[in-house]
């Protein structure tokens, strides 16, 4: 079983599907030499697979990670990464190179209250 992710023309996923694994070519269609480009033929769209087992550009279970993150609705194929990109939360926040996630210019107070980002003051403010 594998994941596959269709990407609308701004590269951006609009739906995420479990599909035939990669390594099962023998079921592939004739003229197809993936499964991703027969997904995307199939529906019209690009389609890129996605590994559920890769987070923060790490696999969970030790293997190798794949296209940085398990795609989700509304986030970015970044064609230059080959990797699956979140959408930016807050315009400040910078995205890091190495686990493709994004973060604040100010840490996370480290403490045991809880916080919430405040965009307007670059700053994080306890929630009452």
């Amino acid at each position: 079983m594998a994941h596959y992710a269709f990407l609308d023309e701004n590269n951006i996923v609009t739906e995420v599907i479990v599909g035939n694994d990669e390594n099962n070519t023998e079921e592939l269609p004739e003229g197809f030499t993936s499964w991703e480009q027969w997904y995307g033929d199939f529906r019209g769209q690009t389609c890129k697979r996605t590994s559920y087992n890769t987070a923060a550009n790490e696999h969970k279970l030790g293997g190798t990670p794949f296209r940085g993150n398990f795609a989700g609705i509304g986030w970015t194929y970044d064609s230059t990464r080959d990797a699956f990109i979140s959408p930016q939360p807050y315009d400040s926040w910078v995205l890091d190179e190495d686990d493709l996630g994004w973060y604040p210019p100010v840490s996370y107070p480290d403490d045991d209250n809880l916080y919430i980002w405040n965009e307007s003051s670059q700053s994080w403010d306890l929630v009452s």
